[in-house]
């Protein structure tokens, strides 16, 4: 099947199970211009992570990349009354880009943008010993997948789900000589979930509007 194909299947299964939506319609083009690159998730991965948060119970959950706010969007109308996404970024104009499409969308009291870089976020998350996240969403910069998930795991309990976006990338994740970072990174963080008790997980490969691509998913064990 071709890349057109891929695009088609996946328009049909919009069309007939997510139908249209105004409000992300806007999101998406409110990202385009301002200039935002165009890797948000498809509309059909982000009903995915909408109904993870829900098949889970989410009521904290932590998105590492925000973007313009179209997958926090997805993730924020999963939850309950008095459910939180604290979502970080480190580009000051794709949080205020992503800010705007959050409180057009309404979820401004569920939402907590972060600015700054992930990595020192989430490091002074773990030192003011902030409450378990119940799902977290890792869709940031690929070489840094590994400490990601490991700060993840430190502000997890027991059962929280972690998903990482993008870890196939069009198969180059199965090439050791490759000069891509952002595959080195992937690399990595197969080798450390496979290393790792504490974590049950597989990844599923994935084809569509979005190329050939994939994510982990995982489930903490324990702590």
């Amino acid at each position: 099947m071709s890349g057109a194909a891929w695009d088609a299947v996946d328009g049909y299964i919009v069309d007939h199970l997510l139908g249209d939506d105004a409000v992300l319609d806007a999101a998406l083009a409110a990202n385009a211009a301002a200039g935002l690159p165009q890797i948000d998730v498809s509309p059909a991965q982000g009903k995915m992570l909408h109904l993870f948060a829900r098949m889970v119970g989410a009521r904290r959950i932590l998105e590492i990349g925000t973007l313009g706010g179209y997958s926090t969007i997805w993730l924020a109308r999963a939850l309950p009354e008095g459910g939180r996404v604290v979502t970080l970024e480190i580009d000051p104009h794709h949080a205020a880009v992503a800010g705007d499409n959050i409180a057009r969308a309404g979820l401004g009291d569920r939402v907590e943008i972060r600015v700054g870089a992930a990595l020192q976020s989430l490091e002074a998350m773990i030192a003011q010993g902030e409450a378990p996240f119940d799902l977290v969403f890792v869709d940031a910069d690929k070489e840094n997948c590994v400490p990601y998930v490991r700060a993840a795991m430190a502000l997890a309990r027991p059962g929280t789900t972690i998903v990482v976006d993008n870890v196939v990338r069009e198969g180059e994740v199965l090439d050791p000589a490759s000069t891509d970072s952002r595959v080195h990174g992937v690399r990595a963080l197969f080798d450390m979930i496979a290393s790792e008790p504490r974590l049950s997980a597989t990844a599923v490969q994935t084809v569509g509007a979005k190329k050939w691509d994939g994510f982990v998913l995982a489930v903490v064990e324990t702590i």
